[in-house]
């Protein structure tokens, strides 16, 4: 049976995450086309793609859908109006009334037209059968669509399509990195290293943009903050900027400040009834005998608050021992928490990996002879280790209330229970992915398509001041 078309008609173009747009339907013109704008090509030029917004609803600019496709070539083409304009061209499926087919389309700039898709002699042509008859006189012959399409999307499992992603870190040749690309590419989606201390950033009400080695930095689906904590208030900055651009940050930049001071991060667990080790806290020297009677009988821990990687912290055995430690961290005007020491734990901690809403892993760290620490920096081991449900259930709530989508959260076993020793912004994959066997890196970019693929979005509206 042959398909009947009017001159304009409903069409969707499932592969590019279009579920309904209104389309010129016109035999004259032989290539057919679609309006884009922040049209991007990315990735390497033997699989070259292109990354694209389109407005489906010509009079509601304000609604935008972020599309990406393999690059057929760019070619020059001419519109009715006599002008020739070099367009990047894609191959891609439309739909009409069920009926499914590809079609090769040129990516142009329709904005202030009645139609944002033209559907030219070549498509007709490429229909698997006998060509559409387009009768000139009739609209809409196949079965109108509607834009309400476009709302249902926000709660709908988004099209998957290549990503273009930014791994933010200064050490771009490390196994977490190096894993984050290769499983990135396995997805088909292009990945890319900044060094974030080479950002800079325009802020502007208008087009926020960051800047790296002299050029501004294209428009990215998601961002991997990998911030070192040497950099953690300029990192965040320049999270916080990749957050106004649009991208879809695995970790925002708040919840990355907040797991990085540790004081704030244990009240925020506090606050939120979440299990943890003992801890107090005080900035006046006077105060250095209370804060010991708070935890109790030694040994304690005694921690800087921007410790990382089981670096600056320390065990105190006794009372003369914790005040001499203390002594000589107020002396380097360094801030510190005195926290309880879990003997039971017995020199050994739990690392579960967290992926959004998650525990993809864990693993058993135990400290080396000698050692109370059990980071596998200082010298521990790791072992895979199946957690209980409330392990699991703690794990989740942590990384929940610090609102990270990807963490490392550490637990120690305790008489009354799991307990939060830290969360981590930035956890390593090392050490879990060869203890675990488990595919973490392909599990984070899961995660990002869940989030990051066809996206929705309502464009902010500036308010100029009066």
């Amino acid at each position: 049976m042959t398909l009947e078309l009017g001159w304009e008609e409903w069409v969707s173009l499932p592969k590019l995450g279009l579920p309904a747009m209104k389309a010129k339907v016109d035999t004259g013109a032989r290539s057919s086309s679609l309006h884009a704008f922040t049209v991007e090509p990315f990735g390497p030029p033997s699989k070259l793609k292109v990354r694209f917004g389109v407005h489906p609803i010509p009079e509601r600019p304000d609604i935008e859908v972020y599309c990406s496709a393999d690059v057929l070539d760019r070619r020059d083409v001419t519109s009715s109006n006599g002008e020739t304009e070099k367009r990047w061209t894609i191959e891609t499926d439309i739909e009409i009334n069920g009926e499914r087919w590809p079609i090769i389309l040129t990516l142009t700039d329709r904005e202030g037209m009645n139609f944002h898709m033209l559907l030219g002699r070549q498509a007709l042509e490429a229909y698997p059968g006998e060509a559409p008859r387009v009768s000139p006189t009739k609209s809409y012959v196949q079965p109108v669509l509607g834009y309400d399409a476009y709302d249902k999307m926000l709660a709908k499992t988004p099209q998957k399509r290549a990503l273009r992603v930014a791994i933010l870190t200064k050490e771009p040749k490390i196994y977490s990195s190096r894993r984050l690309i290769e499983a990135g590419e396995a997805r088909g989606h292009v990945v890319e290293t900044i060094n974030t201390s080479r950002c800079y950033m325009l802020i502007n009400a208008e087009k926020p943009e960051v800047h790296y080695d002299g050029r501004a930095l294209p428009s990215y689906d998601a961002v991997i903050p990998r911030i070192g904590a040497s950099i953690t208030a300029y990192g965040t900055a320049v999270v916080r900027q990749f957050e106004t651009t649009g991208a879809f940050c695995v970790n925002r930049s708040e919840a990355i400040s907040a797991s990085r001071d540790k004081l704030y991060a244990h009240q925020i667990l506090a606050r939120d009834g979440i299990g943890m080790p003992t801890t107090a806290f005080a900035s006046s020297p006077q105060d250095n005998e209370a804060l010991i009677k708070l935890i109790g009988q030694p040994p304690i821990i005694l921690k800087l608050l921007e410790s990382t990687q089981g670096k600056g912290v320390v065990l105190a055995e006794t009372k003369k021992a914790a005040e001499s430690v203390i002594s000589a961290f107020r002396n380097l005007n360094a801030d510190f928490l005195v926290q309880e020491f879990v003997k039971e734990a017995n020199g050994e901690d739990i690392r579960c990996l967290v992926v959004g809403n998650k525990v993809v892993a864990a693993m058993k760290r135990s400290a080396a002879p000698g050692e109370f620490r059990s980071n596998l920096h200082q010298g521990g081991s790791a072992v895979s280790v199946r957690i209980t449900k409330q392990e699991r259930e703690v794990a989740l709530r942590a990384a929940r209330a610090l609102g990270l989508g990807f963490a490392g959260v550490d637990l120690l076993r305790s008489e009354n229970g799991p307990k939060v020793l830290e969360v981590n912004s930035s956890p390593g994959l090392e050490g879990i992915e060869k203890s675990s066997k488990k595919d973490v890196a392909d599990l984070v970019f899961q995660h990002i398509e869940k989030r990051a693929a066809s996206t929705v979005k309502r464009r902010r509206k500036i308010v100029s001041a009066a």
